[in-house]
């Protein structure tokens, strides 16, 4: 299976521009969040955080927990399998992706009723129509040769 057909997702997606495939930011939050555990750095926010002293204090580290939950919440994001290869989106279960197996499909350009399928709305938000885009895409070059004819991944690109 060439790379391109094996990061075109069923949705019409190309995994290989997701943000949570195989990115770095992930790799970065997890060793922060560790280098921070190991220092115990959570006790010196705590103190700084609430120092009395004006020169001494910084207000930010008030939110120093915060800071922690949502450096936990970009490690979660990584996914590391395509989702041809490795069944799917990690942390969710994709409905797009049961409805092709269940029929069958190597992914949703093969369906005729791709163009009114509600399943598609949960990506609008951050892909737009960039899914449905990329399916009239494949269905116009085939999926060995649409990758280089993809749409943009995210609205705000």
């Amino acid at each position: 299976m060439t790379e391109g057909i094996e990061l075109t997702a069923y949705c019409g997606l190309y995994c290989g521009d997701c943000i949570r495939y195989r990115n770095r930011a992930s790799d970065l939050a997890r060793e922060l969040l560790s280098e921070l555990r190991n220092m115990e750095f959570g006790k010196y926010a705590k103190i700084k955080g609430s120092s009395a002293m004006q020169f001494d204090a910084v207000k930010q580290f008030e939110h120093y927990e915060e800071c922690c939950e949502v450096l936990e919440a970009i490690v979660a994001l990584q996914c590391n399998s395509p989702c041809r290869v490795g069944g799917g989106c990690a942390t969710f279960s994709c409905g797009i992706l049961e409805c092709c197996l269940k029929k069958g499909f190597d992914g949703c350009w093969q369906c005729a009723e791709f163009e009114s399928c509600r399943r598609f709305e949960a990506l609008g938000a951050i892909h737009g129509d960039s899914p449905r885009q990329n399916l009239r895409t494949i269905k116009k070059f085939g999926l060995d040769k649409w990758v280089e004819h993809r749409h943009k991944s995210y609205v705000w690109q």
